[in-house]
């Protein structure tokens, strides 16, 4: 072995941690800031929620292209473009005078965010062989895109408030170059896809995009509207036909499929990626949409104090995680981890669902937080290792894009069914409690189904040489 190879694995993990960081972070990092950004650029009324929605449509809508772009034009290639388009956004977007240059700076960062997203887990899962290395390096990874998620409404309203909103998005100036600088030097040029002239799906590509882009528009104008708004629901018509032609023309006319769906005849890809879809039901948006309301709605919290009071699920999955997760894998099948890990959280929503107009921060919300932290601490690592356990090495961009595009379109359609499950109308308490419930029974389906997966063993003999770097 090179003796270099340990601390050059290192550098690769910290690189990739920080481009997941800086993705996950922009995802929410201007929700806070959006009332200042308004009145200092002069939005219309109701416009300046473009800022947000413009990063987080094109990010959702283009990831499946990311995670091909990187199987056939090679992840260094891929993980280094995005990252340039990602960085020079954020500075047009920090520099940006009008509303049209700051929305269209913020849907180019979503654009540079999708081909950087599943270059990060490609690269990751290309560098560690499986086992205890990997599974390391994926809990950092899970921890490092936690913390970007939990940091983005505290950052953005301490920057806000004590320099400037710009900052939010000139912040990845510096790191964005010092990533690049990087990669340069610790990313081998060997991580490539086969040595054939790259093809690329177009018709694919632009079908997945509006699909994805179609159903995210639906949700959020029905969160903003309403259900019967005709924004709101011509757009989930657009999406699911879009979704459907997608299908269509990947399985029977595609030369060179944007998602080869022979990956699907796998277990672990097919079932781990549907586990995933409703696992983002559950976290990716509806917990932090219904959590937020009662934070704000009922606990009379401002965005700040919300931000803060999510800091718990956090912190604690984040602790718990690092130290938990490693040793769980040594002893027990992932999906046996997956099983556990859904019942536990289950039971949190069940615990949370419990919260009344008279509860507290304490004695409604931390119990139940800390409960979750404990149950992620056996899910979100295993179900990642079980989906990306069998994948040939010229497939781990594919497979990357659709497991971030499963919890993308899982956390929108799982609000979206979540909302119309309960009716949610404003700060009923009783709304919250079935909006949890719900989410807890979601859990236990995903407990039942992880006992379908494929155990350990049967996955490290199948799994073919070149998913190892």
């Amino acid at each position: 072995m090179d003796p270099d190879e340990p601390r050059r694995s290192r550098w690769i993990l910290a690189l990739v941690c920080a481009a997941q960081f800086v993705v996950v972070l922009d995802l929410s990092v201007v929700n806070v800031a959006l009332p200042t950004i308004a009145t200092d650029l002069q939005f219309r009324a109701g416009d300046v929620s473009w800022v947000a929605n413009g990063y987080a449509l094109t990010f959702g809508g283009l990831l499946l292209l990311g995670g091909r772009l990187a199987d056939l034009y090679g992840h260094r290639t891929v993980f280094i473009a995005g990252l340039a388009v990602f960085m020079t956004a954020s500075l047009l977007g920090g520099l940006a005078t009008t509303p049209a240059l700051l929305v269209g700076a913020r849907a180019v960062q979503g654009i540079g965010a999708a081909i950087l997203a599943p270059a990060t887990l490609t690269i990751l899962t290309t560098t560690f062989t499986e086992g205890p290395p990997r599974t390391r390096a994926l809990v950092v990874y899970g921890a490092v895109g936690s913390i970007g998620g939990a940091a983005g409404n505290v950052l953005g309203g301490l920057i806000t408030e004590t320099i400037s909103w710009r900052w939010i998005l000139l912040i990845n100036v510096p790191i964005g170059a010092g990533a690049l600088l990087l990669a340069t030097k610790v990313l081998p040029a060997g991580i490539r896809g086969p040595s054939v002239r790259p093809r690329l799906d177009v018709p694919g590509a632009c079908l997945a995009t509006i699909g994805v882009a179609a159903l995210t528009w639906g949700v959020t104008q029905a969160e903003a509207t309403s259900w019967n708004h005709p924004s709101s629901y011509l757009s989930l018509i657009i999406g699911a036909v879009a979704v459907a032609a997608f299908v269509l023309v990947e399985t029977r006319f595609a030369a060179a499929p944007l998602i080869p769906f022979r990956l699907f005849r796998t277990r672990t890809v097919a079932l781990g990626n549907f586990i995933v879809l409703l696992a983002g039901a559950c976290f990716q948006i509806p917990m932090w949409y219904f959590l937020s309301f009662y934070f704000q709605e009922v606990l009379n919290y401002n965005a700040l104090q919300t931000g803060l009071a999510f800091l718990p699920h956090t912190l604690l999955g984040i602790g718990l995680g690092l130290r938990l997760t490693p040793i769980l894998m040594r002893r027990f099948e992932p999906r046996t981890l997956v099983a556990i890990g859904a019942l536990i959280d289950s039971a949190a929503f069940v615990w949370q669902s419990r919260i009344t107009a008279d509860s507290t921060y304490l004695s409604g919300v931390l119990g139940p937080a800390v409960v979750l932290s404990i149950g992620g601490a056996f899910f979100f690592t295993p179900i990642t290792s079980v989906v990306m356990a069998r994948v040939p090495r010229h497939d781990t961009g594919a497979v990357s894009g659709i497991m971030n595009t499963a919890k993308q379109v899982g956390g929108a359609l799982g609000l979206a069914l979540i909302l119309l499950l309960v009716h949610h109308q404003g700060a009923a308490i009783s709304n919250y409690g079935r909006a949890f419930l719900a989410i807890a029974g979601l859990l236990a389906a995903i407990a039942a189904l992880a006992a379908l997966l494929p155990s350990t063993r049967d996955t490290d003999s199948a799994t073919p040489s070149t998913s190892r770097p």
